[in-house]
């Protein structure tokens, strides 16, 4: 697939779980259980993956389990349950700004494991090295000047306004402290997440299976939380309305197909690769909350959209010169393999 189509894919799986995250908290503000939500959320995807799994290798031969990929699978699932859950908790004691600061620290924490891994090359005499490099402090930058910085109204909404000064004041009584511990502990908890599953999926190249086992773990794991966390029961059922749709979007839409194609394209460019695209989120969250709920524009989230997108463009180009210079390194061995034979041959016949 070239890297144009790869590029599109990704930004559609962003869109997609923006869209399904403003979903997710309309349910949520109707009062249903943040534990309850991933709880089912990740067992409807699970089954709905089970299924899509079977009937994908019901003819095709699926790669033998080791007891390694299963350990691994293991500690996956249970970093992102844990992921799942620092993040509601520390959304509770900060505010969803804090969070999207935060989660722009993900292509960082990213980018050093995987040199620590050996997943990224460091060759700062490579031009392709400098741009990743550089494309990460400057997306990380630009998305830290969208969710701090805002500057003068471009767009301006009485409404939005209001509610921005009213939560304001409002989020002065939470523990901002500990809730940036808990959402900075989310981020490097997702960045490992990202290393580990692209070893996984290069060892064992079977997406659709590698993430039906995560879910499910996922979702095996969450119960007890979701259970201790509720103070009747009777708060476990589900009905036909909002709650059941954000669930059911969550599952087909952000756990199984962005799921899917996120390991798919772990194995394919890296866990780095895979992290330039989240502080886009804030971009898509900008302009949908611009075109549906009134929100103001301001001359920082300008400023820092162009940033980002001009960072992610250097990490995209550093990445494909690499992948130019690999092929060319390959091709230039393959060459010279084919050329020794024939001129050792000539020689002898002189």
């Amino acid at each position: 697939m070239k890297e144009a189509s790869v590029v599109t894919v990704m930004l559609t799986v962003e869109l997609l779980d923006v869209i399904v995250n403003t979903v997710s908290k309309a349910a949520m503000r109707k009062g249903m259980n943040d534990f309850v939500f991933v709880m089912y959320s990740n067992a409807f995807a699970a089954f709905f993956l089970f299924l899509v799994t079977f009937f994908f290798y019901r003819k095709t031969t699926r790669p033998p389990l080791s007891y390694n990929i299963v350990g691994m699978l293991f500690v996956v699932g249970l970093l992102s349950c844990t992921n799942q859950m620092l993040k509601f908790f520390g959304i509770g004691y900060s505010s969803p700004t804090l969070a999207s600061a935060l989660s722009d620290l993900i292509p960082a924490f990213t980018f050093i494991l995987a040199i620590i891994f050996r997943m990224e090359k460091l060759d700062w005499k490579a031009n392709s090295t400098r741009a990743k490099s550089i494309g990460t402090l400057v997306s990380i930058g630009g998305a830290l000047i969208i969710s701090l910085y805002k500057g003068q109204a471009m767009i301006n909404s009485d409404l939005s306004l209001k509610l921005f000064h009213q939560k304001l004041a409002s989020s002065m009584e939470f523990d901002w402290v500990f809730g940036a511990a808990l959402l900075a502990a989310h981020s490097c908890f997702l960045s490992i997440n990202f290393v580990l599953v692209t070893r996984i999926i290069r060892e064992y190249p079977a997406e659709l299976v590698v993430v039906l086992i995560r879910i499910a773990l996922t979702s095996i794991l969450s119960v007890p939380a979701a259970v201790i966390s509720v103070k009747d029961l009777k708060e476990l059922r589900l009905g036909f309305n909002m709650e059941l749709i954000a669930i059911t979007c969550s599952a087909i839409f952000v756990l199984s197909f962005s799921g899917v194609i996120h390991t798919w394209a772990m194995g394919k460019r890296g866990p780095v690769y895979i992290s330039m695209f989240k502080p886009l989120e804030i971009i898509f969250a900008i302009i949908l909350g611009i075109t549906f709920l009134g929100d103001s524009l301001y001359v920082g989230s300008v400023i820092g959209a162009a940033i980002v997108v001009i960072g992610v463009y250097a990490v995209i180009w550093g990445k494909s010169q690499e992948t130019l210079e690999e092929d060319c390194t390959a091709y230039s061995s393959e060459s010279y393999a084919t050329e020794a034979p024939l001129l050792q041959n000539k020689r002898m016949g002189e």
